[in-house]
């Protein structure tokens, strides 16, 4: 459909969830990926499904908070697959509870694998992308980016910056040809940060996503397909005149 036929992709956080269905629909599209996780064998069930599709996979087990760790992986993917041409940041973890309960430890955390990720692999892969004056980067964001939700000040600021390192990313690199764009999920389930949320939710007496799945006017909560089609079309030719945007894929439950 969008025609990335040999194009070759890096995918964040690709083990389980919507890392999981980017990389496949890359891999639908014709993208040879790479799949970066802490998750090995997670990884590794996700390049398999990469390769029933026809295309090359390499699974690697990176902690994406670790720059050195990033550039490492990066240089191993020139070798086995090629230089990238697509970067998908999707890893993150959250941290559900309020300001005053929240340590300094786990906001840290949350930022460093949520945000600093996204400066690790950009500064990792821009060279190549600079040499060949093409590239396409997509950083998974949040509505909750958009907005800042009680009870998730550290998830929602650590989004806020990948949209805002996005659009500065983005205008640094439009002249060189490097198109980057974020999207932000809205309450997407079958993942593994879902059900650790709504685990942590539950815990806190709030509500799960499928709890809030009234409030979505399209009425229904999302899956990793949903992301996975947008990030596909985001690294396609089709989204050509788009970059520094930051998508809702929402259902419309946020529309700004």
């Amino acid at each position: 459909m969008y025609n990335l036929d040999g194009r070759i992709a890096l995918v964040t956080g690709g083990a389980v969830g919507i890392g999981r269905g980017i990389a496949a629909r890359l891999a639908q599209e014709g993208c040879d990926v790479a799949i970066l996780d802490l998750d090995l064998a997670g990884a590794q069930e996700t390049a398999a499904m990469v390769e029933a599709a026809g295309r090359r996979a390499l699974a690697l087990a990176v902690d994406v908070a670790d720059g050195a760790a990033v550039a490492a992986a990066a240089d191993r993917i020139r070798a086995a697959l090629g230089p990238i041409d697509i970067a998908v940041n999707n890893a993150a973890i959250t941290a559900v509870g309020k300001v005053l309960d929240i340590d300094a430890e786990a906001w840290r955390r949350v930022f460093a694998i949520n945000t600093d990720s996204v400066f690790h692999v950009a500064k990792a892969v821009l060279p190549d992308m600079v040499a060949r004056r093409a590239g396409r980067i997509v950083n998974v964001a949040s509505w909750f980016g958009k907005i800042g939700k009680p009870n998730y000040a550290a998830y929602s600021a650590s989004k806020a910056a990948v949209i805002a390192f996005t659009q500065a990313l983005a205008a640094e690199v439009a002249p060189l040809g490097i198109n980057v764009n974020a999207v932000c999920p809205g309450s997407i389930v079958g993942t593994r940060m879902r059900d650790d949320a709504d685990r942590l939710s539950r815990e806190q007496g709030l509500p799960t996503a499928k709890e809030r799945e009234h409030l979505i006017p399209l009425g229904r909560v999302g899956g990793p397909d949903d992301i996975a089609r947008v990030v596909a079309f985001l690294a396609s030719e089709e989204s050509a005149y788009m970059t520094g945007q930051a998508i809702n894929v929402t259902g419309g439950l946020w529309m700004n």
